[in-house]
């Protein structure tokens, strides 16, 4: 099956303490400091993550791997090993600070250029990781180090829930797509500089249905590339395309002009805030009808399914399930799961 790597990678991954170090204070306000945290959070778990981000024939691979004996531990992440930049702004709106969780393409946690005023204006929080770069693996560490980095600045300051953001350039802007995308109960909109995918394969499944429908809900996207990224602003009109397949109509893009694969600065940065702060496009209509289309094109697909495995079509239903289960995700279960298992799969 596809993406067996990708499971067994997060499954072998070796049992690790997760000792804290010891606290260390916030920087003072309006100023990069670099933290290191120690609280850990359910959400980031490797079960959490595996139920969220993988497929459900995917995730079933690893429970009966961990069922037959595989070890996997609580957390992917040791705190005590990490650290992370943080910028507070001087002041916080009444309301609290809003937040953005940033996921880069490079290696060491650093504010991008231009940035510390615009977050000052706003009142919202940065933080980002360290060693969460390019060549690290996106589910054993990209992903949990956003997810840890939320937790432990809503544990410290007071933040308004409503402007808990990712953000992302480059390949950082992937993987911010990927979390925003299973954790819409924690983050209410994704900055995508720079870097997109579709959803819905095998790549980036959709999530369990509760969390997709929220996804759909209240999930804000902006897109912005500059005109002469042109590969990637031909990936951004994919990417958008797969959104409103998909029933996602929150979307908002700017193409920044004279620009190329360039992380934004502190007018784009301020554009992308005013536009997640804005109302929703809401169209309750368009919504609904869109989501019946998808439901019938999959009880159909999971009906043909069942059709082949009563007519001892083996094969077929195997291939026809797992095409299922990249296309459609979390949407699919718990029928593919009980399809599978009849099956024999995986």
């Amino acid at each position: 099956m596809k993406q067996v790597g990708f499971v067994l990678a997060l499954a072998s991954i070796a049992a690790l303490g997760c000792a804290g170090s010891a606290l260390t204070l916030p920087p003072p306000s309006g100023t990069l400091g670099e933290v290191t945290f120690t609280a850990y959070s359910p959400l980031s778990s490797n079960a959490e993550l595996a139920r969220r981000l993988l497929s459900p024939l995917k995730n079933l691979q690893l429970q009966q791997m961990l069922a037959g004996g595989a070890k996997l531990r609580d957390q992917p992440i040791d705190l005590s090993q990490e650290r992370f930049a943080l910028y507070v702004p001087p002041r916080m709106p009444a309301a609290g600070y809003g937040l953005i969780v940033f996921v880069p393409p490079w290696d060491t946690a650093r504010l991008p250029d231009g940035w510390g005023p615009v977050l000052d204006q706003y009142g919202v929080i940065f933080v980002s990781a360290s060693r969460s770069g390019n060549d690290q693996s996106v589910l054993a560490r990209r992903e949990p180090l956003a997810l840890l980095a939320e937790a432990n600045v809503a544990q410290r300051y007071h933040l308004d829930a409503a402007r808990i953001y990712l953000a992302g350039f480059s390949g950082g802007s992937r993987v911010a797509l990927r979390i925003a995308l299973g954790y819409p109960d924690v983050f209410r909109g994704a900055i995508l500089n720079a870097g997109s995918d579709p959803i819905g394969n095998v790549t980036t499944p959709l999530p369990p249905r509760d969390l997709f429908l929220r996804f759909q809900e209240t999930t804000h996207l902006v897109y912005l590339t500059g005109d002469q990224d042109t590969g990637v602003v031909a990936e951004d009109m994919r990417s958008q395309h797969s959104m409103r397949d998909w029933c996602v109509f929150h979307v908002d893009q700017r193409t920044m002009m004279g620009a190329g694969h360039d992380a934004i600065g502190a007018a784009a940065l301020g554009r992308a805030l005013d536009m997640l702060a804005g109302p929703p496009h809401e169209d309750a209509a368009r919504l609904a009808n869109c989501r019946a289309a998808i439901e019938s094109e999959l009880n159909a697909k999971l009906a043909d399914a069942q059709s082949r495995i009563a007519a001892g079509k083996r094969n077929q239903a195997r291939e026809l399930l797992s095409d299922i289960d990249a296309q459609y995700g979390g949407l699919a279960a718990p029928r593919i799961v009980a399809l599978s298992t009849a099956l024999g799969e995986p």
